[in-house]
């Protein structure tokens, strides 16, 4: 691609998408910052960290507009901290060892990133294109994977979103959307592996919006008619003890009780 397909309007768009992305992962870290958890997190972010590299690299090989260059390295940083998180909180590494792996990877990631581009480069301007499509869809593949695991959390919660911010996903869905537009602003052909590196991010991501929403209205329903989640009263938890199946510990306090005869 030359450098004159880039448009304004590529530009403007990009930078929104950019913006977005550059906030999307904050309401998260924010929010496991204050509740000392990172449920459900932990392979997810690992695994979009890992997909910014040839994120990265599709993007200035291919010289899609600068905000979007600039978009892959914010994404992978922002992921990078956030599972951090996820080594101090959830797998209960010191602070030193949640700092340095991500810092690691950082320094690995760019040296990929730089080796990568540097020495394929000349090839690509030769003409031979299917290394970075190559690339391009391995991203995409990676960016897909990244957002499969809150699918196996709600699946096993049966519809329940745990550990996820819906601020955050509803900002990264409405990032890769403008990201997306961008891309049609462009000159010439729409750049179908970007493209779909976006579309596969919004599609799952609505999904988890949408299982979000089916919950709450369950719980609401549930409460409306009086019982909780577990067919209790609403508003209560039933819990139960090592060793107990759920509803022995009631049958065993109700056998404790005396029956007072009816008048």
């Amino acid at each position: 691609m030359t450098d004159d397909h880039i448009t304004p309007a590529a530009n403007v768009l990009g930078t929104i998408g950019t913006v977005l992305w550059c906030i999307q992962l904050l309401p998260q870290i924010w929010k496991n910052y204050r509740t000392k958890s990172t449920e459900g997190l932990g392979v997810m972010m690992l695994i979009w960290a890992i997909s910014g590299v040839p994120f990265f690299i599709y993007a200035v090989v291919q010289k899609l507009n600068i905000p979007i260059q600039a978009q892959a390295i914010i994404f992978t940083t922002l992921s990078l901290i956030t599972w951090g998180q996820c080594l101090f909180y959830h797998n209960k590494l010191s602070l030193f060892k949640s700092i340095a792996a991500p810092a690691t990877c950082a320094i690995i990631f760019a040296g990929i990133e730089v080796g990568v581009i540097l020495g394929y480069r000349p090839s690509y301007e030769a003409g031979n294109t299917r290394p970075i499509m190559a690339i391009g869809i391995v991203a995409a593949i990676l960016l897909a994977a990244g957002l499969l695991p809150p699918y196996w959390e709600i699946w096993k919660r049966r519809g329940e979103v745990v550990g996820i911010s819906f601020l955050f996903i509803t900002i990264d869905g409405l990032g890769a959307l403008f990201s997306m537009m961008s891309l049609v602003a462009q000159k010439g052909e729409f750049d179908v592996v970007a493209g779909v590196q976006y579309g596969v991010i919004i599609l799952l991501e609505v999904g988890i919006l949408l299982f979000g929403a089916i919950w709450k209205i369950r719980c609401w329903a549930r409460d409306r008619n009086g019982h909780g989640a577990d067919g209790g009263e609403a508003g209560t938890i039933v819990s139960t003890t090592d060793g107990e199946k759920p509803g022995e510990s009631e049958v065993s306090s109700l056998e404790e009780k005396p029956v007072e005869p009816k008048l």
